[in-house]
């Protein structure tokens, strides 16, 4: 449009100029001179003619030149705002997935702290049942007869019971003599070992590993006394310990009082040990029950050879009656034949000389 208008702009000047020239001409010199400037006037209207046409021509090729420009850049933005659309798309879902993801490991994260919630809870009830000593010994009562139950039959146990010295033991084993029924203590003194673990210096240490120690030794003389009664148990007792922990302490740093309860026959073990410790009961239930019923066997074994001599000897006695039986047969048929023999010389008597029955054998004798 700005050409076209360029174009226009000029050939009116042209013709301005022209005809501003023509009149000159006619003021100086005549119509003798009119002609050549005519003819001059023409040509430069035909040479402004012919630029017009030039810059139409121009004109016309510009704008097809910006109207493909503006084509090719309407592709452009339409491709340059589909991948900007579709990025915004992807980066929008990969948003949601994330804030999606990011939601889940939220509601993990609240379980998770709800669970820390219930367990300090549950860590706090189980510090207020550790520090009662009642309570503490009803929690180390119940997790010694799930140990128990779990791992030999109802015959082979009993709880609480009462032996003829009037102490109650937390279980009784009841084995076959040797080695005889075991009693098992649960309860355990734990307010020095927790002075033990609490120990911020080496003086509150020492102190309390003394107290420790001297309050286990006064547990493990008392099982020994209330629990070892001759003629009704075994010569040994069992200490149980709730933890682990405990149980490891004793034998990393307190030999004196391992050694001290082996003197006193009395064997200090934990969940695991205890374990192991009923296990090795079980067998020995086991090899009394075989024992036992060997022992049925072998004397029904007894009882049937009794009675397969008993069988022997009657056999014997009836194949003597048999014989006797078959002797006493052969001299009823030697009777017999002696009777039919002499009814056959009675029958010779009647009959004559002449009878076929002379001629019969003599009897046999």
């Amino acid at each position: 449009m700005a050409d076209s208008m360029i174009a226009m702009l000029l050939g009116a000047l042209l013709a301005m100029a022209g005809a501003a020239l023509v009149l000159l001409v006619v003021r100086r010199g005549g119509s003798d001179r009119l002609d050549p400037l005519v003819q001059a006037v023409e040509r430069l209207a035909g040479i402004q003619g012919e630029q017009a046409g030039r810059l139409h021509q121009l004109a016309e090729d510009q704008a097809n030149a910006q109207g493909q420009l503006a084509r090719r850049l309407e592709e452009r933005l339409e491709v340059v705002s589909r991948r900007v659309g579709d990025g915004l798309s992807e980066h929008a879902r990969n948003t949601g997935e994330t804030m999606s993801r990011l939601h889940e490991r939220l509601a993990l994260i609240d379980a998770a702290q709800k669970n820390l919630a219930d367990l300090s809870q549950q860590m706090v009830g189980l510090q207020d049942i550790l520090s009662n000593k009642q309570a503490r010994g009803a929690f180390g009562e119940i997790q010694l007869n799930d140990l128990v139950s779990k791992a030999l039959p109802p015959f082979a146990y009993e709880v609480q019971a009462r032996l003829s010295n009037g102490k109650i033991a937390d279980c009784l084993l009841k084995l076959p003599n040797p080695p005889g029924s075991i009693a098992i203590d649960a309860k355990f003194p734990l307010e020095s070992y927790r002075l033990l673990t609490e120990a911020r210096d080496e003086v509150a240490r020492v102190q309390a590993s003394r107290a420790f120690s001297a309050d286990v030794l006064t547990h493990v003389k008392a099982i020994a006394e209330k629990y070892i009664v001759a003629g009704e148990t075994a010569e040994s007792a069992l200490m149980f310990l709730p933890s682990e922990a405990i149980y490891a302490e004793l034998h990393a740093n307190f030999r004196n009082v391992v050694e001290e309860s082996f003197r006193r026959r009395v064997w200090i073990v934990s969940p695991t040990t205890l374990m192991a410790t009923l296990n090795t009961v079980r067998a020995v239930l086991k090899d009394a029950r075989m024992r036992e019923q060997a022992g049925l066997i072998q004397k029904e074994v007894l009882e049937l050879l009794k009675d397969v001599a008993r069988l022997d000897e009657r056999v014997e006695s009836l194949q003597k009656h048999f014989g006797q039986a078959g002797k006493d047969i052969g001299e009823i048929r030697i009777s017999a034949d002696k009777i039919v023999q002499r009814g056959e010389k009675v029958e010779s008597l009647q009959l004559g000389e002449d009878s076929p029955a002379a001629d019969l054998p003599p009897p046999r004798t």
